[in-house]
């Protein structure tokens, strides 16, 4: 579904008269203005504030020259995702050390010290710097989650076919759409003081059916462990 299909679908529910485009306009009108606001900010907030969603992620790689410590963030970095780790080719059971604090990222630069056979990284700014220099030939990879959220309907001639916002009526989330008009709907009303706790159960209901087909719960049917979150795993087959 468009955007203009979705904001149609809305304003049939709550009782307002649907726009015949929410782009036309150089000084739109009020509803129409409001509408297309809270369509921006309720397909970032599906995309962000409720799970990690695997259409969204994706890998970040740093090649090492032996010289560089310092790297800049992909263009379309919307933060790491929360069981993130960097790893080294060179190195990839064991991941970087992730010293958060600045300060104690300076302490420990300007005392040399490093305590991580696979060394350490911090985020300073829009970098990632790392200690120490990546060996040339070597690289360092990791999973963030891509900022832009919507699909635009006509891609620029160079640069992304995403976007954080949208841009025009045909433009499509990468997320379920449907999700986006049980959110405004529910929003909708609460903005304008009107019941809306039957929508608001019915957007929980979609979302978490959506959140829960997006990524099966993990099951141990071996004694390899699924991912290096799991840190002790059943040494056996599991009985069926």
């Amino acid at each position: 579904m468009s955007l203009l299909s979705v904001v149609k679908d809305v304003c049939m529910v709550v009782g307002v008269n649907p726009p015949t485009s929410l782009f036309a306009a150089s000084v739109q009108p009020r509803t129409q203005a409001e509408l297309l606001s809270l369509a921006n900010d309720m397909a970032q907030r599906i995309a962000y504030d409720t799970r990690e969603w695997t259409a969204l992620k994706k890998y970040a790689t740093f090649h090492g020259d032996g010289v560089a410590t310092s790297f800049e963030m992909p263009d379309d970095y919307k933060r790491m995702t929360l069981t993130t780790q960097v790893r080294k080719t060179s190195v990839p059971r064991q991941p970087m050390r992730h010293i958060p604090d600045t300060d104690a990222w300076l302490t420990r630069r300007m005392e040399n010290a490093s305590d991580n056979p696979s060394g350490e990284w911090t985020l300073i700014g829009t970098q990632m710097h790392i200690f120490p220099a990546l060996a040339a030939g070597d690289t360092i990879r990791f999973v963030y989650l891509d900022k832009n959220c919507i699909k635009l309907s006509v891609a620029p001639p160079a640069g992304s076919p995403y976007s954080p916002t949208f841009v025009s009526d045909d433009d499509t989330t990468r997320i379920d759409e449907r999700l986006l008009k049980f959110g405004m709907i529910w929003q909708w009303k609460a903005n304008k003081g009107s019941p809306y706790a039957e929508d608001l159960g019915t957007y929980g209901d979609a979302i978490q059916t959506a959140m829960g087909a997006d990524k099966p719960a993990p099951i141990i049917i071996d004694g390899q462990p699924i991912s290096a979150n799991v840190q002790i795993a059943y040494p056996w087959p599991v009985p069926t």
